[in-house]
């Protein structure tokens, strides 16, 4: 099965998406009150441990295992990264999507400055 989208499927929604997973979530959850607020957010360590893994797969730098992931395996867990994150962030606060576009826009401010966007 492929995580590629079928031609003429409609994309899913970001916010939508992350807010299904986070209500999926929490219906299945072991852990309440603050202690599953703390281990949702260790899901993002282990996230990027995963992107750890893959790169060194996919490098080969661990020598008794030889290359063992792709550089699409390294793409699918950085994914799951910010997955992982946007559903942590909602798990912080209904408001996620305009506290993410809040941020996304004062770092862009204060990467990029004045510069014009770029086009697409």
């Amino acid at each position: 099965m492929s995580d590629r989208l079928e031609p003429g499927a409609p994309e899913p929604d970001l916010w939508n998406s992350i807010t299904l997973l986070h209500t999926w979530l929490d219906e299945n959850r072991r852990h309440d009150g603050q202690e599953g607020l703390l281990l949702r957010m260790l899901k993002l360590s282990e996230e990027v441990g995963e992107v750890a893994q893959a790169v060194i797969g996919a490098t080969g730098q661990n020598p008794r295992k030889g290359t063992t992931h792709t550089w699409d395996d390294v793409q699918a867990e950085l994914c799951d990264v910010i997955i992982t994150a946007l559903v942590a962030l909602r798990s912080l606060t209904p408001d996620a999507r305009e506290v993410f576009t809040a941020h996304l826009t004062a770092v862009r401010e204060r990467s990029l400055g004045s510069r014009p966007p770029a086009t697409p």
